[in-house]
């Protein structure tokens, strides 16, 4: 039985992130920016179509996907990518592998009332964690 991720998560730690964000190659700027935020995500889930809002004071970021069909993410802002991942189920954990950087993808599951975000590329994860409000 995959999990509910229906709801409004709130950030409540983010480990390693900056480093993330250098093995992306993103801007120092946008780097300390960004490790300054705490942004909330709103999920909507009908079975395994999700609509994934990652919302903060300064951008807001959205993913539309079903689980197993490739989609366009488009990362203005961040690191100004497009790329065309598939996410896969594995378990009750959602895996995304982008490629277009070695080893670059996430996984998000949730444990007891916490979502969990595991960021990768080139080596580097970083690990964000967000409590249901």
């Amino acid at each position: 039985m995959v999990s509910d991720y229906n709801g409004y998560w709130r950030m409540i730690s983010n480990e390693n992130f900056e480093e993330y964000l250098k093995a992306l190659d993103v801007n120092v700027a946008i780097q300390k920016i960004a490790t300054l935020l705490k942004p909330d995500k709103d999920i909507s889930q009908d079975g395994d179509h999700f609509i994934i809002k990652t919302l903060s004071t300064f951008k807001n970021y959205n993913m539309d996907f079903v689980v197993g069909q490739e989609f366009e993410e488009d990362l203005s802002g961040v690191d100004n990518r497009k790329c065309m991942p598939t996410i896969t189920w594995d378990g009750d954990k959602m895996v995304c592998e982008k490629g277009e950087i070695e080893g670059r993808g996430w996984t998000h599951w949730i444990k007891e009332d916490e979502l969990h975000l595991e960021l990768r590329a080139a080596g580097v994860v970083s690990k964000q964690v967000f409590k249901k409000a």
